[in-house]
């Protein structure tokens, strides 16, 4: 494996693209000597802000295309159509071996579609995921699925128990990750009919030591980081990870309005800066980066679609260390000897 690594970045997927897209990759070319970057996009627009920017020479070079994939395109029709887009350009060039990983802040289900039909599935994948790393009271928790299968089979759950719990373990350094199933209720009898069906399957892969699971995940358990891998269908997962930014950000918001109301309150805000930036700071999404579609013959990760500079610099160094780590040869070896 070479040490060198370079990612294809689709510069105009995301709401704040190209401008922060480009601010969050000089980031990462500047703090990692080993990496080169590929910016796929509207030449005169990246390279305008390219010129605002410093960084080594020949870390960062721009391959044009004309074309966007919107937010509102269907996915199936876009990426079959649009050829000539900076995503499935970018795309291409992991598929051709000009590129060793891909990010982009676009459209979610295109970013599903293309990774699975231009780079494709490793064997025996049955559905690659989104695998999301959310801020918990005692650091991050793997939620996966967060919206790439919004329908999903029991196995399905099953084997992404495992394909989170290898990705925790080699890129966050969990040694055994406690993995639990997203449910209503902390009883086994309790849940929908695809939990009921899962909870038996992972419960086995538990007793024969392929995963440890520590059995059902309500809700209002995961801020609290009550296990480290948690599984559900994409339909929940995205629903969770809405919920949780939508409300964070309000909490935020009200913070600030209550800190403004009176000048005693003004004083009290400069004397809690401090604490409150650190604490808070802790529940920032965007410091693990983007969400990885586990399952893959190469690394794609998808970022949010509000993605700043912060977010793509660390969605780089996602993809560093899932290369360096060899992830995707990880989950093959599993697949295989399970199979």
């Amino acid at each position: 494996m070479a040490d060198r690594i370079t990612i294809a970045a689709d510069a105009m997927g995301g709401d704040n693209a190209p401008e922060e897209i480009v601010k969050g990759v000089v980031a990462a070319v500047n703090s990692m000597s080993n990496v080169s970057v590929i910016l796929v996009g509207r030449e005169n627009e990246i390279a305008a802000c390219l010129k605002q920017q410093t960084y080594p020479e020949g870390s960062i070079r721009i391959l044009p295309a004309q074309d966007v994939i919107a937010t509102a395109d269907h996915p199936v029709e876009a990426i079959r159509r649009k050829k000539e887009s900076s995503m499935v350009k970018a795309l291409q060039l992991v598929k051709n071996g000009e590129a060793d990983a891909f990010i982009s802040a676009g459209n979610s289900g295109a970013v599903v579609v293309g990774g699975q039909g231009i780079i494709g599935r490793l064997r025996g994948v049955q559905r690659p995921p989104f695998a999301s790393i959310i801020p918990t009271r005692k650091g991050g928790m793997l939620l996966l699925d967060c919206g790439a299968n919004v329908d999903a089979r029991p196995e399905h759950l099953a084997q992404w128990a495992k394909l989170g719990t290898i990705y925790l373990q080699s890129v966050l350094g969990v040694e055994d990750p406690k993995v639990g199933i997203v449910n209503i209720g902390a009883e086994e009898e309790k849940g929908n009919s695809l939990v009921k069906e899962t909870f038996p399957l992972l419960k086995e892969m538990g007793e024969k030591g392929e995963i440890h699971f520590t059995g059902s995940c309500e809700a209002r358990d995961i801020p609290y980081g009550s296990c480290d891998v948690a599984v559900c269908d994409g339909f929940t997962g995205n629903v969770i990870i809405k919920m949780y930014e939508g409300t964070g950000t309000l909490l935020l918001g009200e913070m600030k309005n209550a800190f403004y109301t009176s000048l005693t309150s003004k004083i009290g805000a400069l004397l809690v800066k401090g604490v409150l930036k650190k604490t808070l700071g802790k529940y920032d999404a965007s410091q693990y980066g983007g969400a990885p579609v586990l399952g893959l013959k190469s690394l794609v990760v998808k970022m949010h679609g509000s993605a700043k500079a912060t977010e793509v610099k660390r969605a780089i160094e996602q993809c560093v260390q899932f290369y360096k780590e060899d992830i995707a040869a990880k989950i093959a070896a599993y697949i295989e000897a399970h199979n």
